[in-house]
């Protein structure tokens, strides 16, 4: 899984929002399904513009991961260099797709049944779960030892910058 960010999770909620809120989903569409909304955050680019990219070689997005090249500056291998320097995996895009990786089918709420991977409300509950993951793994590394270190105690900036 990609390394947590405060720039993927707000890519994660971002993409989970706008379809939660009725942003058109179709998952045989490259441009319209998981990836395919993931992609339109990360580059600004609309559905009808991924799919065009993705039309110039055979497969969906599995197909088109396993065959990605970063030279073949291929449209859609552009793309996915776009993706990946946002800090996702190829692994991360291609269980995006299918709604398959481990440890976020894991961290699904108890009694969560079997994720669709072509269902949009199946797709944002797995976005807002990968997000949630990533929110906890950045907590977790938050280190305020130097502060006990010094003997310092916390203040929150809230009391010390007031308006």
């Amino acid at each position: 899984m990609a390394r947590s960010s405060i720039k993927i999770i707000r890519m994660l909620r971002e993409t989970a929002r706008r379809l939660k809120n009725g942003a058109p989903y179709q998952w045989g569409h490259m441009g319209s399904c998981n990836c395919g909304h993931l992609a339109q955050t990360i580059t600004n680019y609309n559905k009808g513009e991924i799919h065009k990219a993705a039309m110039t070689r055979y497969g969906d997005w599995a197909e088109q991961l396993r065959d990605y090249c970063p030279q073949s500056n291929l449209p859609l291998d552009t793309l996915i260099d776009k993706m990946l320097e946002s800090g996702l995996t190829r692994e991360d895009l291609a269980n995006l797709e299918r709604l398959s990786d481990k440890n976020i089918l894991a961290q699904l709420p108890a009694g969560t049944p079997y994720l669709k991977h072509n269902v949009r409300d199946d797709v944002v509950l797995y976005l807002n779960t990968w997000a949630a993951i990533m929110e906890n793994e950045l907590l977790q590394n938050i280190n305020l030892e130097p502060l006990q270190q010094e003997n310092k105690a916390f203040v929150p900036s809230s009391l010390l910058y007031s308006e």
